[in-house]
């Protein structure tokens, strides 16, 4: 599967970007996608999961209330909404997708990684 991330920017504090994912190539139902971020000098870490086929949706503690995930089947795409931004949310952001299996965790394990698109929340 191809994943195309997109909808970076640069946005004030308190602002709102919507990151897509476009995925392509195969019956994108059977994975999980997920979204990930790298501020510049740290680890690349977990924001938010959720199994394409839809269900429970999974983030990291500090983006909880403020961003959300979701998809458009007829679009092959995946969202992340993301609102009341901080300047902690500055990173290079990805999506990844892995098939979901009876293992799958939704903040490891990812087979596809699309490129980064640049989110930047300045104060």
């Amino acid at each position: 599967v191809q994943l195309q991330a997109s909808g970076g920017g640069l946005v004030q504090a308190g602002g709102s970007l919507r990151l897509s994912c476009a995925a392509s190539g195969r019956t994108v139902s059977s994975y999980a996608v997920g979204w990930f971020r790298q501020a510049p000098g740290k680890e690349r870490e977990f924001v938010a999961a959720m199994p394409w086929s839809g269900g429970t949706t999974y983030y990291r503690d500090s983006v909880k209330g403020r961003f959300t995930i979701s998809r458009d089947n007829a679009k092959n795409t995946v969202y992340l909404q993301m609102n009341s931004l901080k300047p902690e949310d500055t990173a290079v952001y990805y999506c990844a997708a892995q098939v979901v299996s009876a293992r799958w965790r939704p903040s490891g394990g990812y087979d596809y990684w699309g490129q980064g698109t640049l989110v930047t929340v300045s104060s």
